[in-house]
Formats: C-alpha cells, sequence, structure tokens
C-alpha cells in the first residue's frame, strides 16, 4: 500500500466491495509494468470481492499527464480498438470470469459510455463541480507547470474524464473502489471528490507504490524496451530471464507482489535462498511462477531448456527442439556470419567453412588446435577436421550454431532456402 482514502478497511471488511482498475490501451499489450495493478485486482478477487478491468477507449485518446513530461500522440478509435482486442484477451489469465460466482470478473471500456457524451453535457455534468484550483493542485499538472512544457487543455481535463469513469461505474456497477499505481492518487481522488459531490456517496481509492529496482532504475525495462507480456514482443525465454536476473534484494520483493505463493512460502523460499544463494532459488520460484501464469507450462519448459544451453548443459536435442524465436531469442547479438547454400548443398569440410568461408577461426592451424582439444562445436556436437557440413546440420533450415570454447558463439545463417 502506498495511499488509502479514510475508512476502506471497514468497507471491506463489511461488505462484497467492487473496485476498478484502468488500464489505457496505448499498446497492443500489457507489459510487466501493468502486473502490479492487476496482481491488485487478482489478490482482491481470493478474497471475495469483484474486480472490473476498465480498458480506457477513451481516456486513451486523450492521453493521461501523470508521470509524463511531455503530451503523447493521440491515437485513432481503430488503432484503439485494435489494442483493447489484445488486452482483453491476457486479462482472462488473471482474473476469473466464470458465469457461477458472485465475484466474477467484468472487463468494461469507458468509450462505450463516454463516445455519445457532448461537450456542452459534460461541462454541465462535470465540469461545474471541480473548481480550477482544486484541478491545478494535483501533482501531475504541478510537474509539468514547473517543467516549463505546461500543459493541453486535452490533458488537463483528463482527470475529469477518468473522475466521471468512476462516477459511472458508481452509479452503474455499484463500484465503491478505484485502485493504481502511486501516480495516479491526483485522477483517484478527483473521482472520489466528483462522486461525493455530485452523487452524495461514499467513494475510496487505494495506491500501490510504483515500483523500482534496487540501484532506482525503473522496474520493466531492459536495453531493448519494456517486458511485454506478448510473446511476439517478448519472447517466453526473455521473459523469463527478466525475472531469473533480477537481485536478491529485488526478487525478496517482487516474489511478494507478482506471485501468488503465501507468506509462509515466501518466507521458506528466502530462507532456503540465503544458505544457497548460487543456486537462486528464491528467482527460480518466482520466474517460474510468472511465466507459467503469463505464457505456459510448456514455454517455462522451453525457456528452461533454452537457458541451459548457454551454460554448457544444452545438449543437441535440446537445440533442435527450440522454435527459431526462442533460437533467435537465446542467441541476441552473438556474431553473425552469411553462408551460400551452394556451399551447404554439396557440403563444405568443416576447417573451410570456418577459416575461409567465414573467418571465425584465422588459421587452419588454429582450427587444428581447437580440434585436438575438443572445444569447436557445431550444434552442440563435437567437431573433427575433415567433417562435412551440409543442409542436414541446419537449425530451422536456416541456422548453424559454432561454439569456440565455453562461452564464445557464432551464427550461421544461411539466407536463401534453395540454391539459385
Amino acid at each position: 500500500m502506498h495511499d488509502m482514502t479514510p475508512e476502506v478497511e471497514q468497507q471491506l471488511a463489511k461488505e462484497m466491495t467492487t473496485a476498478y482498475v484502468g488500464i489505457d490501451p496505448t499498446a497492443d499489450s500489457l507489459h510487466i509494468g501493468h502486473l502490479v495493478s492487476i496482481m491488485m485486482l487478482k489478490h482482491f478477487q481470493l478474497c471475495g470481492h469483484k474486480p472490473i478491468a476498465l480498458v480506457g477507449g477513451a481516456t486513451g485518446m486523450i492521453g493521461d499527464p501523470s508521470g509524463k513530461s511531455e503530451e503523447r500522440n493521440l491515437l485513432d478509435e481503430e488503432t484503439l480498438r485494435f489494442n483493447q482486442e489484445g488486452i482483453q484477451k491476457q486479462l482472462q489469465k488473471f482474473l476469473d470470469f466464470s458465469e457461477g460466482i458472485p465475484n466474477k470478473a467484468e472487463i468494461v471500456n469507458n468509450y462505450d459510455w463516454m463516445k455519445d457524451f457532448n461537450f456542452l453535457s459534460f461541462l454541465r455534468e462535470v465540469g461545474k463541480y471541480l473548481t480550477i484550483n482544486y484541478m491545478m493542485t494535483k501533482d501531475s499538472v504541478q510537474k509539468r507547470m514547473q517543467a516549463g512544457s505546461g500543459i493541453s487543455f486535452t490533458e488537463f481535463t483528463y482527470q475529469l474524464v477518468q473522475g466521471y469513469d468512476f462516477y459511472w461505474l458508481s452509479l452503474n456497477k455499484n463500484c465503491k473502489l478505484q485502485m493504481g499505481g502511486a501516480d495516479q492518487w491526483g485522477n483517484i481522488t478527483t473521482g472520489t471528490e466528483l462522486i461525493r459531490r455530485k452523487g452524495g456517496t461514499e467513494a475510496f481509492a487505494i495506491t500501490c507504490p510504483l515500483i523500482t529496482k534496487t540501484d532506482g532504475s525503473k522496474f520493466g525495462k531492459t536495453d531493448s524496451g519494456n517486458i511485454w507480456l506478448d510473446p511476439q514482443k517478448t519472447s517466453p525465454y526473455k521473459f523469463y530471464q527478466f525475472w531469473l536476473n533480477c537481485s536478491d534484494a529485488d526478487t525478496e520483493k517482487y516474489i511478494k507482489i507478482f506471485t501468488l505463493f503465501s507468506k509462509q512460502e515466501i518466507n521458506d523460499l528466502i530462507n532456503q535462498h540465503q544458505q544457497f544463494p548460487e543456486k537462486r532459488i528464491l528467482q527460480k520460484a518466482m520466474a517460474k511462477d510468472i511465466t507459467v501464469r503469463v505464457h505456459s507450462e510448456r514455454e517455462y519448459e522451453t525457456a528452461c531448456r533454452a537457458s541451459e544451453i548457454l551454460f554448457g548443459k544444452g545438449t543437441a536435442e535440446t537445440l533442435q527442439s527450440l522454435d527459431e524465436q526462442t533460437f533467435l531469442s537465446v542467441f541476441e547479438g552473438v556474431p553473425q556470419y552469411e553462408v551460400s547454400p551452394l556451399d551447404l548443398q554439396s557440403g563444405i569440410e568443416i576447417t573451410e567453412l570456418l577459416t575461409i568461408k567465414t573467418n571465425i577461426i584465422p588459421s587452419k592451424s588454429e582450427a587444428r588446435r581447437l580440434f585436438k582439444e575438443g572445444c569447436l562445436l557445431v550444434n552442440k556436437q563435437k567437431m573433427q577436421e575433415g567433417i562435412s557440413i551440409d543442409r542436414a546440420s541446419l537449425l530451422n533450415e536456416k541456422y548453424i550454431l559454432v561454439q569456440k570454447g565455453k562461452k564464445n558463439y557464432f551464427l550461421l545463417i544461411c539466407k536463401n532456402q534453395t540454391p539459385d
């Protein structure tokens, strides 16, 4: 918890309560930053309450200034609809939408009630209840004003639109609570204030801390960008590796937020990890739990097999079993060389391939030394001088993996499937 309005706990103890979290569909996939508030909804439902996920088709057209130093590009309706469909599919992996339960999860879209709301009606129904002075006190507005970049009227009114969402859900879905990240506190409390002034009823708010790494950097980002839930944007292997590579301090924090382990299970895992930190017990438990829930048991097992390849435990069979996306994720960034399909059609002697055709090894004498020491592998199989490499050696009908020593990898790519 970061902030909450008074008497939230009394409300939750009194009755099954409906709460919502809003997600603007600025992309066609959620990223792991969204998982924080989604897990809030998950725990909320597990405790017997009713969760609503609001996909912001209307607010996504405006752009939330919270946490932004400048105005973002506005998306068209077609793009937003496409993004909403992708997000809705992902939400179904976390929340229970079963018809037979009283606290069945729901997904709503604020475009459905905003699309016919004309400007004059909005001013009368919403604008007159909140003063400019009140709206100016919000951190999201203050920071933009102090930064000197200013804030457009469009973004300035975002809090009114989000506030009306809460009011509409309160009126039509008996929703009494809104949850979100700490940067949403201003927008959320605009909603509680609108409900109090316009509807004369109670409304509540809970926010959670924004998640950061121990070093203060932004959670959920790597050098290549966000960690997405969509396997086409972030492969299950990379997704698994993100969690596996978290520091001990971060993992002790994240495992409490992103998994459904009990407090006792987490304490036991932490104790085991402290006894044998080199085994990374905590990271492995967290990475498995999250990867299986977001992707599947099968994708988790594939990610594990792929991970073993880089640490010397993988076999030729393991390598052959990897799909192209996982294979390229594992060997992203290794030096690449193009080989001719004509050379592979009739077969090419391994020494010639590695010295003359690709220059992976600078000389034939160096190649002979590596053969003798048994530290030259092709597709995880040890090579000897005189062996011929042909199209049968291609992985996914396109790649050959060369390994020199324990850690030096090279990727040969046969770009044309058939000879010219």
